[in-house]
């Protein structure tokens, strides 16, 4: 937004460092004038109801092993770090988190001898064949490429065929795909939540299954509008993936939080794009007694 208002009215903000602190409140001030907010639901009065569904998933023994020790070194790693330090390990300590988030899908996606179960991926399949039992078709995102390809080898033992879209599918297979998934051809479509996450009218689905969490809810409600969109017809059902206890719980909660922060600047975004270190102890369980 900062970006924004620099080229459109230069000037009328604080430094990017200075805006970045203002309270939502204040931010409302500066921009009321020149912001309309519209919802989805408030323009397009026809589109079908969206339900949306927590499907909580528990790790199994040997995953939840891995998690456990990930968990306690990135605890000990942040436990006394200064923000000066924060700053200058960022690159680190944002890699740990994700390796934190691969576990909760499956240890698999960075352990090439992992021979465990994964309790995300089970409960995925039983999802799945609710969903062909009920003779609904499916988007299903991922932020890991990784985990779209182990998906992709399960379906057809659930008896699904797919397409599947990345960041290096041409743009014409992209259309070439999505054409042919709205005229009925296959059950699912794999697409990674930030490569297909815009740009595509999949309104052929009426289920969306988002595997993983992202940290900005905005991305996932793009994910949703390829289903949930002008030519739907139908109800769309969103199930959310989360495993108990985990920091996917927490990532919920930050995007429960930054859900009110928008809402509070333009009804009153400016959604920071970067973690700051009291979330990423918060997201880890840290307490401020420990640091």
């Amino acid at each position: 937004m900062w970006s924004i208002f620099q080229i459109v009215l230069p000037g009328l903000l604080p430094s990017k460092k200075e805006f970045m602190k203002l309270p939502a409140d204040r931010v409302a001030q500066f921009i009321k004038p020149f912001v309309m907010r519209r919802k989805k639901e408030e323009v397009l009065t026809e589109l079908p109801d969206l339900i949306e569904v927590v499907y909580k998933n528990e790790l199994e023994d040997q995953q939840k092993a891995i998690y456990l020790a990930q968990l306690q070194q990135m605890r000990d790693r942040l436990a006394q770090v200064t923000d000066q330090e924060f700053q200058r390990s960022r690159v680190e300590i944002l890699s740990g988190l994700m390796r934190l988030r691969q576990i909760c899908d499956t240890p698999a996606l960075f352990m090439d001898d992992y021979q465990g179960a994964s309790g995300k991926l089970d409960s995925l399949r039983d999802l799945l064949l609710q969903v062909a039992d009920g003779g609904h078709r499916v988007l299903i995102f991922s932020q890991f490429k990784g985990m779209l390809e182990k998906i992709e080898q399960e379906l057809p033992d659930l008896g699904l065929s797919s397409f599947k879209i990345t960041g290096s599918t041409p743009a014409q297979d992209r259309q070439e795909m999505t054409k042919a998934f709205n005229q009925g051809e296959r059950d699912a479509f794999l697409i990674s939540l930030k490569a297909g996450g815009v740009g595509l009218n999949l309104t052929g689905a009426d289920t969306v299954i988002l595997v993983d969490l992202w940290w900005n809810p905005a991305v996932e409600a793009q994910a949703i509008g390829r289903a949930h969109r002008m030519g739907q017809e139908r109800k769309v059902e969103v199930y959310r993936l989360i495993t108990k206890g985990t920091i996917e719980e927490k990532i919920q909660e930050l995007q429960e939080q930054k859900k009110h922060l928008v809402s509070q600047v333009l009804d009153g975004t400016e959604s920071r794009a970067s973690l700051s270190l009291a979330e990423i102890r918060e997201i880890l369980g840290i307490s401020e007694a420990n640091t």
